[in-house]
């Protein structure tokens, strides 16, 4: 069996979890309400705080939707629960970011300023620079896969390059680096 299949979903307080009969799940919880749909083959049962996901054989396909649903739901509990948040930094001479509501307005060395507008799910926010730090963009949203594509999106704007590795970044990514051109020895 999958062992992330098989391991239960431990539903934490405040959030409730519903089946529809065409096999939807709902959860809901401090943070929001998401909803997934689960192929009719896999099997969702609540008992008490206690969720399983089980599969019908052991087909390679029912064994590869096994665990793909049990950490979907998974994710959707640990995110009504507590949320999901990524940083990023913007590193270079310059760079800098403002939060306006859902609009994000960057400053990234080139010669216009570029504008982006976040889905209603995501929450964004700029803590003031701290002198010699690089500015910081903190995302905040219930969904994991909506804010993992949007901070994608964002640091798509401006990848880090590797010679002076100026760019957009996660907090904490190793950026490799290359060294330069060597001086010529004659």
């Amino acid at each position: 069996m999958s062992r992330i299949g098989k391991s239960p979903v431990n539903l934490p307080q405040g959030v409730t979890v519903t089946v529809s009969p065409d096999n939807v799940v709902a959860v809901k919880g401090p943070q929001g309400e998401l909803k997934q749909a689960v192929d009719k083959d896999i099997t969702v049962a609540i008992e008490g705080n206690v969720l399983t996901v089980t599969r019908p054989t052991d087909q390679p396909r029912h064994r590869s939707m096994h665990g793909l649903y049990r950490s979907l739901i998974n994710n959707m509990v640990v995110g009504v629960s507590e949320g999901y948040t990524i940083q990023q930094e913007l590193v270079g001479v310059g760079f800098k970011v403002e939060v306006k509501g859902q609009l994000l307005e960057f400053n990234l060395g080139y010669s216009h300023e570029i504008h982006v507008m976040l889905p209603k799910e995501v929450k964004a926010e700029a803590p003031p620079v701290k002198k010699g730090e690089a500015p910081l963009l903190v995302l905040k949203s219930a969904d994991k896969q909506l804010v993992g594509q949007v901070a994608a999106k964002i640091r798509s704007l401006r990848k880090p390059e590797p010679y002076k590795g100026k760019g957009i970044k996660f907090v904490g990514e190793q950026i490799r680096r290359k060294a330069g051109k060597s001086a010529s020895s004659k």
